[in-house]
């Protein structure tokens, strides 16, 4: 296995924030109050879920079209295409009512880690990266079945 350098991983886990906080307050909604300072009134519980899930799997395309520069030919070509599909799909499932946008993020959170694996054993990703992303995106996923399963 290995390690994970401390600032991607410093700043995946700092990327968790706002899942965990959405979490958090998709089962206990008289804390939402306390980020009122920085987040709209709106943006807590599922509903913050389910806009930072949006930005953060459009993020990932670009990770996506970041390994297929490492690569050329066929394989680029694969990688191109597929740093286009997280946007999209975002954009047709997770835009609507929140609980099934929050099930579409699931899915697509689940679906990149293939994707990753195949970049990690083409040499596109880091040696260390699906550690780190299979740390992250459990998380994530857990973050956002709390959310569903209270939206």
């Amino acid at each position: 296995m290995t390690r994970i350098p401390t600032t991607p991983l410093l700043l995946g886990l700092a990327g968790l924030i706002p899942f965990i906080w959405g979490a958090i307050t998709s089962i206990r909604p008289d804390l939402a109050s306390l980020s009122s300072i920085i987040l709209p009134p709106r943006l807590n519980g599922p509903v913050l879920m389910q806009v930072y899930g949006l930005t953060i799997l459009s993020f990932m395309a670009g990770v996506i079209w970041g390994f297929a520069a490492r690569t050329d030919g066929r394989k680029a070509t694969l990688f191109y295409a597929l740093s286009v599909l997280p946007p999209i799909w975002g954009f047709l499932t997770a835009s609507g009512p929140t609980e099934p946008a929050l099930y579409a993020l699931i899915a697509g959170f689940v679906v990149l880690l293939p994707i990753d694996w195949s970049a990690a054993r083409n040499g596109a990703a880091p040696s260390w990266w699906m550690n780190l992303r299979l740390l992250l995106t459990a998380v994530v996923v857990i973050c956002l079945i709390v959310g569903a399963l209270a939206a």
